[in-house]
C-alpha cells in the first residue's frame, strides 16, 4: 500500500517490486485513488477489494505492508470490514499515520486547507480515531509498526508512545524504531523508510518469514552497514529517488484543496 501523493510505481517499483521478484514471492499493489489523496474511506474499500480477491483466489492468508498513509488505510478497513480480519496474517506498517500527525496540520492551514486524505491524517482527525476506536490491534493479526525518530513527516516519533506504535487489543504487536536496531541511523527519514532502507526491509522479512510480528534482535548487526535494501540498484538510485520525491512534490502544490476533514461515514463511529 503506497503513501499520499505517490501511486504502487513511485513508491515500490524501484525496491519492493526487486526485492520480492528476486525471492519469486508473489506480491500486489493496489492503487489507492487521486495519488492517495481523495477521502482515505474510500480508498479503504480498495483495501478491502484486494484482500477479498487474493484471499479468494489463492486461499492462503494474506499480508499487508503499507507506508505512511498506506499503514493507516489497512487499518481502518479492518477496523469497519470485519469479514477480512480472519484473512489477513501480518500486517506491517512504515512510518504509519496510525494516529495522524502533528507535522501534517502545517499542511492544512485555515482557508487554504489540504486534500481530504490529508485532513484525515492530521493529529486527532475523526478519522483516525474512528480507525482506533475501540481496539487497536484484532486477534489473529500479527503488527509490525515500524518508525525511525528522524521522520520528517511523520510526528511524535521520539519512541512507542509515538503516532505509529499501536497498543492494546487482542493482536500480537511490535513497535520498532529504526534506531532501536541501529542507534546511529540518522539517513533514514521518512521517504526512507518505505522504499529502500536495509533495516526497515529487514524487520518486515523478519515479521513475514516468523509466526507473530518481528523480532528486532533477529536483525544482524550487518544490515546497519547496508546503504539499501535488496532490489534497489545503487546506479539507478539517484534518479529513482528523485522521481519519487519530485511526484511527492508535485501532487502536494497541484491537487485540489478543501477546506475541511470529509465527514465519517454512516457506518463509521468513533469512540
Amino acid at each position: 500500500m503506497h503513501g499520499t501523493t505517490s501511486t504502487p510505481g513511485e513508491n515500490f517499483e524501484w525496491n519492493w517490486y526487486r526485492a520480492l521478484d528476486q525471492l519469486d514471492r508473489p506480491y500486489c499493489s493496489v492503487t489507492l485513488p487521486n495519488r492517495a489523496m481523495s477521502d482515505a474511506q474510500v480508498s479503504a474499500e480498495y483495501v478491502v477489494n484486494a484482500v477479498r480477491h487474493i484471499h479468494e483466489s489463492t486461499n492462503r492468508e494474506v499480508d499487508i505492508l503499507g507506508h505512511s498513509q498506506g499503514g493507516l488505510v489497512p487499518r481502518f478497513a479492518i477496523r469497519f470490514w470485519p469479514d477480512i480480519r480472519p484473512m489477513i496474517d501480518d500486517y506491517v506498517g512504515f512510518g504509519a499515520t496510525n494516529h495522524g500527525s502533528i507535522m501534517v496540520n502545517a499542511l492544512c492551514p485555515p482557508i487554504v486547507g489540504c486534500a481530504p486524505a490529508l485532513w484525515q491524517q492530521t493529529a486527532d482527525s475523526n478519522f483516525t480515531k474512528a480507525t482506533n476506536s475501540g481496539a487497536e490491534t484484532f486477534a489473529g493479526i500479527s503488527y509490525t509498526n515500524i518508525y525511525t525518530h528522524t521522520d520528517e513527516f511523520v510526528q511524535p516519533a521520539l519512541n512507542d508512545s509515538g503516532t505509529s506504535s499501536l497498543h492494546g487489543g487482542n493482536g500480537r504487536i511490535t513497535n520498532v524504531a529504526i534506531q532501536d536496531v541501529c542507534p546511529t541511523s540518522l539517513a533514514s527519514e521518512h521517504i526512507a523508510i518505505g522504499t529502500y532502507d536495509p533495516v526497515a526491509y529487514a524487520l518486515a522479512m523478519d515479521a513475514l518469514d516468523h509466526d507473530g510480528p518481528a523480532k528486532p534482535k533477529r536483525v544482524p548487526s550487518s544490515t546497519c552497514a547496508k546503504p539499501f535494501m535488496p532490489g534497489v540498484d545503487a546506479a539507478r538510485f539517484p534518479t529513482e529517488y528523485v522521481n519519487t520525491m519530485t511526484g511527492i512534490a508535485g501532487t502536494l502544490v497541484l491537487k485540489a484543496r478543501t477546506a475541511q476533514e470529509p465527514e465519517l461515514r454512516s457506518y463509521v463511529f468513533a469512540d
